[in-house]
């Protein structure tokens, strides 16, 4: 404390009056902007990428386009790692191109791969295995 003479009696006002009170407003607004944010994060994700099955769908159409276009380096861009090692682009087609047009059925999943059935124009069907590898990448024909 200082001592001295004072302007007024009183001697200094203490700074501070009262017990301080918090508001949790701003920690309650920032958490739940955050929870905002994250589902709207997911929601845009599932609309603008579409699901799971969706995508293999989606990248096994890619495949069979490129293949049936004679581009079979984009087709080997597609497969998987152990695929692309084990075939040259030039392989690609013979042993993942069925006879006409390819059709693609519905999607079902098997643990993480999602299977995509083709039944190709002549009768015949195969089943491509898509697995996520940086990207989905097709990984198998059954």
């Amino acid at each position: 404390m200082t001592t001295g003479p004072f302007l007024y009696d009183d001697g200094p006002a203490p700074l501070h009056t009262g017990v301080p009170q918090r508001s949790g407003k701003i920690l309650v607004l920032i958490l739940g902007g955050t929870v905002v944010v994250a589902a709207l994060v997911v929601f845009l994700g599932l609309a603008l990428r579409g699901s799971g099955s969706e995508q293999a769908t989606e990248v096994s159409g890619v495949f069979l386009t490129a293949l049936a276009a004679d581009d079979t380096e984009t087709a080997h861009a597609l497969l998987c790692e152990t695929e692309r090692a084990r075939l040259e682009p030039a392989e690609v087609a013979g042993d993942y191109l069925g006879e006409g047009d390819p059709e693609l059925g519905e999607v079902r999943r098997d643990g993480d791969a999602r299977l995509v059935p083709v039944r190709w124009s002549d009768g015949a069907t195969s089943e491509l295995t898509v697995i996520g590898e940086d990207g989905l990448r097709i990984c198998g024909v059954a």
